[in-house]
């Protein structure tokens, strides 16, 4: 048997001397990884993917064919800025994906969090901030700027505008275009645009959830969402509400926190 943690590079692949690799990196057919690339250990690169740098890939990351990693950032203000891609631990990047750096005025990193699925030609855009845990469906699009939180689904062919915030937990229907922040626990579907459809009942029992937990975050939904209250007037009974419930504290930072409109 082989060693484990040799590092096996197809021959046809292309890597700059100044990309570094860990132990028991893989690199498949015709891969090209350029420059100021680090990929940690036990990573794995599939046939005909590119990856530029400067990006810093953690351990035990999966890129599938031709996926497209640490490109210049699709931005008519940069200007060949000095700017970077963070992608953690655990993550399966599928096929066409496309992931790119950050911009000189945008914050400078584009990064992504640990144990996410990013399937196949999803985009995520210069400056965007992602948890852990997240599912990205098929051809869901970030544009530039955005934060998603943790365990957050995005279904397939969403889209999310740019500077808009996903909180934790929250479920993005199929097809739905988001132009607003999305508070955690919710769960968006599309009409003519987006908007909440109560909060992510299932996917919040799977996590573990408990009933006492799930009734303070579902008052929470129907004090900002299915009555006639302005946001103000919503905001100081989520508060009320927020005195016996983490969950719902995290819920109404979130809503202090945005610039921009809430969805509602």
């Amino acid at each position: 048997m082989g060693d484990p943690s040799a590092t096996n590079i197809h021959p046809t692949a292309v890597i700059d001397p100044q990309a570094r690799l860990g132990a028991g990196v893989q690199v498949g057919a015709y891969a090209v990884i350029g420059p100021e690339v680090e990929i940690g250990d036990g990573s794995r690169i599939g046939p005909h993917c590119t990856i530029e740098g400067p990006t810093r890939i953690g351990r035990d990351n999966v890129f599938h064919g031709h996926a497209a990693i640490g490109g210049e950032p699709q931005d008519k203000k940069y200007r060949g800025e000095r700017v970077t891609l963070e992608i953690g631990d655990g993550n399966s990047i599928r096929e066409f994906v496309t992931i790119n750096r950050g911009t000189g005025d945008g914050g400078g990193v584009t990064r992504l969090g640990n144990r996410n699925w990013i399937l196949a030609y999803c985009h995520i855009a210069h400056d965007c901030i992602i948890g852990d845990d997240c599912v990205f469906s098929n051809n869901a699009t970030l544009a530039g700027h955005v934060h998603i939180g943790n365990q957050v689904i995005l279904s397939g062919f969403s889209g999310i505008h740019q500077f808009c915030r996903i909180g934790d937990h929250a479920f993005i229907g199929m097809g739905a275009f988001v132009n607003g922040d999305v508070p955690p626990f919710l769960m968006v579907a599309q009409e003519k645009y987006s908007r909440p459809r109560g909060i992510n009942l299932e996917g919040l029992k799977r996590r573990g959830f408990d009933a006492a937990r799930i009734a303070a975050i579902k008052r929470a939904y129907r004090a900002l969402y299915m009555g006639e209250a302005k946001l103000d007037e919503a905001k100081a009974e989520l508060a009320e509400i927020a005195e016996e419930s983490a969950d719902v504290r995290g819920f109404l930072d979130f809503i202090n926190a945005g610039e921009r409109p809430l969805l509602r």
